[in-house]
């Protein structure tokens, strides 16, 4: 049989022209319409919509579908959501009482004139009413991270503590029997509060006694089963060990105000080289120096006025004779009395007036000055107080010779020097004061 070879031939030569037309059609009129897909958004009018937009439509309506799809762990999401809201909260409540806790606050209750001096002189606090003889007078201040309350007055007994009473400090008063009999009233109700365990903490600014004797107040310390926690203590005790016992300056006298010196103050001539007003005792040191002061004929160049009997309370017209009598002088003599330090040093401080200390060690209990090296008055040495110390008044015509050779200029010189010291002092001690409360009561 012979194969068919034409009809073969035919067959194909038709297949691929079928092709060849098929492949000119993809080619030609596909891509024409694939152009003008293309270039269609440049003839759009306004009301079109973008290529993008139509992306972020499908993207939009992609989202709400998922958002509107079930989610089998939503509970579980909940209440993980609700448990850090509930941690963030309690975080907050907890920062809240942190702030709370750090304004920690302590009341003071003075029964003793250093409770002035220490509220209005050192911590620089106000009292209400203002009229000094009010039965009750409080003040409130913020002290680094404390929060302090002061009363004082006649008013104020033991009983009016408040019961919630956490952080107390006592200003009292151990000179004699009569006011240590007082102070152990304070104490033995402190005491009650401290046993019924809301009261946690008490410290002590004691007026101790001038020739140290203060073995009446040892027994309440903690170190001898008692409930103080710390003692700030006036005058040179051997006591003082600067872990609960600290060294406390005596300050001013009752009323004494806090002195703002203007320029004119501190820069005008004084009519006095040096001043003495003042109590003068049979037998003291006192009597040496009027004696001095009238052999050397140097009383005409100082302000004296001398009195044999002293007296507890001044009235308004002897303490502004005081007062100009400091402002007027360059230098105040400060002769001991029972003991070495007195209220006349640091008034005069006040004054700019140059205190001319007596630096002897007074019979009693006080410092040893063979023990230590700064005894007596070792709290303004350590301070390095800007003081003329002597030993024997004899030094004074010396003093006052030297004087009268200063310029104005000079003495003006010193004048800044001692206020600025003043300052200072007073500075160092309110912050002494603050870090001790907080470091042993907090």
């Amino acid at each position: 049989m012979r194969f068919p070879w034409k009809r073969a031939a035919a067959t194909l030569l038709f297949l691929y022209c079928l092709f060849s037309i098929y492949a000119a059609y993809i080619v030609f009129f596909q891509r024409q319409r694939g152009a003008g897909r293309l270039s269609a958004p440049r003839q759009r009018g306004p009301g079109s919509t973008r290529p993008w937009q139509k992306i972020d439509e499908q993207r939009d309506f992609q989202q709400a579908g998922q958002a509107s799809e079930w989610n089998p762990w939503e509970e579980d999401e909940k209440m993980e959501n609700a448990l850090q809201h509930k941690a963030q909260l309690q975080g907050f409540q907890k920062q809240i009482l942190q702030n709370r806790s750090r304004q920690k606050k302590v009341q003071i209750w003075g029964k003793a004139a250093i409770g002035l001096y220490l509220w209005q002189h050192i911590l620089g606090g106000q009292l209400t009413p203002s009229d000094v003889t009010a039965h009750w007078r409080e003040g409130e201040l913020k002290a680094g991270n404390l929060h302090l309350r002061f009363c004082t007055g006649p008013a104020v007994v033991p009983g009016r503590i408040p019961l919630d009473t956490e952080n107390l400090v006592l200003v009292l008063n151990g000179r004699e029997g009569g006011k240590i009999k007082f102070a152990t009233q304070w104490l033995h109700y402190a005491q009650t509060l401290f046993q019924t365990h809301k009261l946690q903490h008490v410290a002590v600014v004691l007026l101790g006694n001038e020739e140290c004797d203060n073995n009446w107040i040892e027994p309440y310390l903690k170190k001898h089963g008692g409930f103080i926690d710390l003692i700030f203590l006036v005058y040179d005790s051997r006591w003082v060990n600067e872990e609960d016992v600290y060294q406390w300056p005596l300050g001013v006298a009752t009323n004494f105000p806090v002195v703002d010196l203007n320029n004119l103050m501190l820069h005008s001539s004084r009519p006095y080289l040096c001043n003495f007003l003042g109590t003068v005792y049979k037998g003291s040191s006192r009597e040496i120096l009027l004696d001095v002061l009238k052999r050397e004929r140097l009383s005409t160049m100082c302000l004296i006025s001398v009195r044999e009997q002293w007296l507890p309370q001044e009235t308004s017209e002897s303490l502004k004779k005081y007062q100009d009598a400091l402002l007027q002088s360059d230098l105040t003599l400060c002769p001991v009395g029972i003991n070495t330090e007195c209220y006349r040093i640091y008034e005069a401080c006040s004054y700019g007036s140059v205190p001319v200390v007596e630096d002897v060690m007074t019979p009693g209990q006080c410092g040893n000055s063979s023990a230590f090296q700064n005894a007596p008055l070792r709290l303004l040495k350590l301070m390095e107080a800007p003081f003329i110390f002597v030993k024997d008044w004899k030094e004074l015509p010396a003093i006052l010779e030297k004087e009268k050779a200063m310029s104005l200029q000079e003495k003006n010189q010193r004048r800044r020097v001692v206020i600025e010291w003043f300052k200072q002092f007073r500075t160092q001690l309110r912050q002494k004061f603050i870090d001790i409360l907080e470091s042993r009561f907090f």
